[in-house]
C-alpha cells in the first residue's frame, strides 16, 4: 500500500465533522484531534515552523532548496460534512473494480451500482476506497490533506529537487463556510497557493459560485384553530408562501453548469414562529445580484402583506467567484495544466458548483485555484476515492512545485 493511502486511511479514522450554525471556529472541538495528529507528523518528518493556533489552523513550511524561487502554498480542509455521520468510518478497498455493483453493506442493503452512479465506469480496473454504507468516507477533504502531506514528506526526503519555500495550511470548518475566517494569510507566507479540494485527478478549477446565505425568521400569531378566523397568522404557511414565490426552475434540481439557484436547506417551526435557511448561488455576478435582490423583494412584499417585521432576514456567510482574482495570474493555471499533462492526464476545467476556501482566500490577497483529489460522491454514504487517482494527485502537486523551481 502506498504511503499516501496509508495516510488517508489514518486520517479518515478521525471524526472531524463540523457543525452548521455555531459562532465559534472550529465549530466542533473534535477537529483538533486531526490537527494535533498532522502537527505531530509534520514535526516528525522534519518540516519547519510547524504550528497550530487556537482556532485549529495548522501551518508548516518545507524549506527552500534553491534561491530566488517563489513561495507556493498548498491548502486543504480537515473537517467533513455533517450531511452523513463521519464517526467510526470503516473504509473498504475494492481491488481492480470490475465494473459491476459494489456491495457496501450486505446486512443493511447498501449497494453502489454503475446504473445509479455512472461515474463508476471511469474506474474499471482501478482500486477504489469505499465506505461500509453507514458513514461518509471523508475524502472531502482528507484525500487532499493526505496528498499534501505525502508531497511534503517526499520533498523533505529529496532535497535535490530545487524549489522555493513551500507553505502548507490545513483549515477547519470549510464545510460550514468558515474555513478561512481566521486564516493567517500574511503569516502563511505564500505568494500564491492551490487548494487541493476537488474531484478527480486532473481537474483544475478557478471559477466558483458567487454565494450568500439567508436565515429567515418568521413571526406568526397562534390562535386556537376553533376561533382562528381573521386572527391566525401561520408562520410555517407564510414561509411556504415565500418558497412558492421563488422561480421553480431556478432550484438545484433543474440547474447545472453555470446556472445558479435558490435552495431551501432547512425549515422548522410552528404556527407561532418559524425559521428557514436559504443559500443563493450564481457564477455570473450580475445574475447573482439580481437573485439576491429578488429574494429581498419577496420578503419585503410579504412584510407589506402580513405586517412589518413579520419576516426578518439575517445574511450569513458569503463569497465571490474567484475567477477575476485568479485569471490575472495566468502562470497558476498554465503550470497546473502542464503538471497535469506531465502526469499523463488531460486537464479538465469545470466551474465549481459550490465554493472552496480558495475563493475567499483569493479575495484576501492569496490567488488560489483548486486541484482535484481523486474522490467522488462527496457528502454521502456512497463517497469513494480512487487509489491510483490519489497517487497521481501527489505527482501533480510535485510537478507544480518543480515547475516553479525551474
Amino acid at each position: 500500500m502506498s504511503r499516501v493511502i496509508e495516510k488517508f486511511l489514518r486520517y479518515v479514522a478521525v471524526d472531524t465533522q463540523s457543525k452548521e450554525g455555531c459562532d465559534q471556529v472550529p465549530s466542533t472541538k473534535k477537529q483538533f484531534d486531526l490537527a494535533e495528529l498532522l502537527k505531530k507528523e509534520l514535526e516528525e518528518m522534519g518540516a519547519s515552523h510547524v504550528r497550530m493556533d487556537s482556532h485549529c489552523y495548522v501551518y508548516a513550511t518545507i524549506p527552500a532548496t534553491a534561491k530566488g524561487k517563489p513561495s507556493i502554498g498548498f491548502i486543504s480542509h480537515m473537517d467533513t460534512s455533517d450531511a452523513v455521520s463521519g464517526k467510526d468510518v470503516k473504509p473498504q478497498i475494492v481491488k481492480k473494480y470490475d465494473g459491476g455493483t459494489i456491495v457496501l453493506n450486505p446486512e443493511l442493503g447498501y449497494e453502489m451500482s454503475p446504473q445509479e452512479f455512472p461515474i463508476l465506469s471511469r474506474y474499471v480496473g482501478k482500486d477504489l476506497i469505499v465506505t461500509d454504507g453507514t458513514t461518509l468516507l471523508g475524502a472531502d477533504d482528507k484525500a487532499g490533506v493526505a496528498e499534501i502531506m505525502e508531497a511534503a514528506q517526499y520533498l523533505l526526503e529529496h532535497p535535490e529537487i530545487p524549489h522555493g519555500p513551500i507553505q502548507i495550511g490545513f483549515t477547519p470548518d470549510e464545510e460550514v463556510g468558515r474555513g478561512v475566517d481566521f486564516f493567517d494569510v500574511k503569516g502563511f507566507g505564500a505568494e500564491f497557493a492551490y487548494t487541493v479540494d476537488g474531484g478527480d485527478a486532473g481537474e483544475l478549477e478557478y471559477e466558483n459560485f458567487n454565494a450568500t446565505g439567508f436565515r429567515v425568521f418568521i413571526k406568526g400569531t397562534s390562535i386556537h384553530p376553533g376561533s382562528a378566523k381573521g386572527k391566525m397568522k401561520h408562520a410555517l404557511l407564510m414561509g411556504m408562501e415565500l418558497e412558492r414565490m421563488l422561480p421553480e426552475f431556478d432550484k438545484p434540481a433543474y440547474t447545472e453548469g453555470y446556472e445558479g439557484f435558490y435552495h431551501l436547506t432547512d425549515m422548522s417551526g410552528t404556527c407561532d414562529s418559524a425559521q428557514m435557511e436559504y443559500i443563493i448561488r450564481d457564477h455570473d455576478a450580475e445574475k447573482f445580484d439580481q437573485k439576491v435582490a429578488f429574494f429581498r423583494d419577496c420578503v419585503a412584499f410579504l412584510n407589506r402583506k402580513y405586517g412589518e417585521d413579520t419576516f426578518t432576514l439575517k445574511e450569513l456567510h458569503s463569497y465571490r467567484n474567484m475567477k477575476e482574482m485568479v485569471e490575472p495570474h495566468k502562470h497558476l493555471l498554465e503550470n497546473a495544466r502542464a503538471a497535469i499533462e506531465e502526469a499523463g492526464l488531460t486537464p479538465v476545467t469545470l466551474p465549481i458548483r459550490g465554493g472552496t476556501d480558495g475563493a475567499r482566500l483569493s479575495y484576501m490577497g492569496l490567488p488560489c485555484p483548486n486541484l482535484g483529489t481523486g474522490g467522488q460522491n462527496f457528502h454521502g454514504r456512497f463517497e469513494f476515492a480512487c487509489v491510483q487517482s490519489m497517487e497521481t494527485c501527489v505527482e501533480i502537486i510535485l510537478n507544480i512545485i518543480k515547475k516553479y523551481g525551474e
